[in-house]
């Protein structure tokens, strides 16, 4: 990652450089006689256009590119550049350079230069390929918004061209996680809709399985995948807060596991199965075994391992794919805490601060109690190839949305955080949220997310944008089919 970075870096200042020299040139730097040197050097339709060279050999979507030949003109607005037979955009242009920006899945990587009117264009080409590397990039997969932003919640296909048909609503913060049996299906809740949605890759659907749930917060499965547990965010103080359905009975089915107040999220470690989860009302933090539930039955409450820090926490658990520490994301209060897992007693030590402030909402990438977060909401867990190599004793990452910073970021297990996808654009305005697909950081834009799934399969986030009414993708910019071919 650094070393990519610093290579970045070295790159920018060169392209900066050749675009101040270029500048230079088509602003008007004089020659002795006090002539401009870009007035000299017009396009003549009866000479060729030479592409002899270009830098830099490589890159992907958004990267700047010189581009060195012979009669390009001076004028930007008689200049279309093609790389892999996409147009790229033309930032400025002298005689004998111009300054562009690489286009979207220009995977072919012919460059050419095109020079006049479309009936007096003239073309130049080279034989050297760029070498373009495909990068990760922010798309939509479901939803849109009117201008009203009332679209109805309704069931439907990913896309289709009669909008009636397709899949639509999705109005409120939304939890959502991969069938563990099904790397197809992702089951979705949303925090005041009464629904369980299943996004069906396999068909391209959105289905409302249920419409009975009392303030979904969050969905989980045993470790056999045989049961589904949603946490229901209740206000009572002894109604139900986790329910357990059934995959035999294909969800339809609905027990009681525990009851607590305001239940915000529940999950199941992943080694030994025991089910997590907490009461906002009274910040308690309950451990359930639900090995004890099925093989002889258990009461209604869990037993509390401890209680973060005052009443009226809002707070979510995400356990390490290893079993042996939780994230406590805590919502309200913008940070996060770690608990250590005892494996000896099998339960969650005492929490400690990871990253963020308590009650110091803010926008910040840094280490530990530096980072400031604003409404951090669900997480995952992401193998890092890096580490992995490395040989480093812990190899994920953890990714998370924000809701009011309207973006991912990423926790590393030394406490850093940064960001990675959202905020971009800022030629657009200054604003932080928005609706735009593209480059992660220079151009995607989230309006409150909040769901967060990872598919490892295809190595692809998807991201509840519910501000946004959509469902966006994270992942490497898809090639064409007959690219493929």
């Amino acid at each position: 990652m650094r070393a990519n970075q610093k290579r970045d870096s070295r790159l920018l200042c060169w392209m900066l450089s050749a675009f101040i020299a270029l500048t230079c040139v088509i602003g008007g730097c004089k020659d002795d006689n006090g002539s401009s040197i870009a007035d000299a050097l017009p396009f003549d339709p009866s000479k060729p256009v030479v592409v002899s060279n270009f830098n830099p050999k490589a890159g992907g979507m958004g990267q700047r590119l010189v581009i060195f030949g012979k009669n390009f003109g001076n004028d930007p607005d008689s200049v279309s550049v093609f790389i892999g037979g996409k147009k790229a955009v033309v930032i400025s242009v002298e005689g004998e350079s111009l300054y562009c920006l690489v286009p979207g899945k220009a995977y072919r990587g012919d460059v050419e230069v095109r020079v006049g009117t479309n009936d007096k264009q003239v073309i130049g080409k080279t034989d050297m390929v760029f070498d373009y590397q495909r990068k990760l990039v922010v798309s939509t997969v479901i939803g849109y918004r009117n201008d009203r932003g009332d679209e109805p919640w309704m069931d439907g296909k990913f896309k289709d061209k009669d909008q009636n048909k397709m899949a639509s609503g999705f109005w409120n913060p939304s939890t959502m996680r991969f069938d563990p049996l099904n790397p197809k299906h992702l089951w979705v809740v949303f925090d005041g809709n009464r629904g369980l949605y299943l996004i069906n890759f396999e068909d391209s659907t959105v289905t409302q399985k249920r419409t009975d749930l009392e303030r979904p917060r969050s969905l989980d499965f045993t470790l056999d995948g045989k049961y589904m547990i949603i946490a229901e965010d209740r206000g009572g103080n002894d109604e139900a807060s986790t329910q357990l359905l059934s995959r035999e009975n294909d969800w339809q089915d609905k027990e009681i596991l525990t009851k607590s107040r305001q239940c915000n999220g529940a999950t199941v470690h992943p080694v030994n199965g025991e089910m997590y989860y907490n009461s906002y009302g009274s910040g308690e933090f309950f451990r359930y075994d639900l090995n004890q539930y099925f093989n002889g039955g258990l009461g209604f409450k869990g037993d509390i391992q401890f209680v973060v820090q005052d009443p009226e926490w809002e707070y979510k658990v995400f356990i390490h794919p290893s079993g042996n520490y939780a994230y406590i994301v805590v919502i309200n209060k913008h940070y996060i805490l770690r608990c250590d897992y005892n494996w000896e007693k099998k339960v969650f030590n005492q929490p400690y601060l990871v990253c963020g402030q308590l009650g110091a909402a803010g926008y910040e990438d840094g280490v530990g109690s530096t980072a400031r977060l604003r409404v951090p909401y669900q997480g995952v867990f992401v193998k890092n190839p890096a580490y992995v190599a490395q040989a480093k004793p812990d190899e994920y990452d953890f990714y998370f949305t924000e809701l009011d910073n309207h973006d991912i970021r990423i926790l590393t297990p030394q406490g850093s955080v940064t960001t990675f996808a959202g905020r971009g654009s800022s030629s657009i305005n200054g604003d932080p949220w928005g609706y735009v697909d593209g480059d992660l950081r220079k151009e995607a834009r989230f309006d409150r997310p909040t769901g967060l799934a990872y598919n490892e399969a295809e190595g692809a986030f998807y991201v509840g944008d519910y501000a946004n009414r959509r469902f966006r993708k994270i992942a490497l910019e898809e090639v064409d089919e007959v690219i493929k071919k």
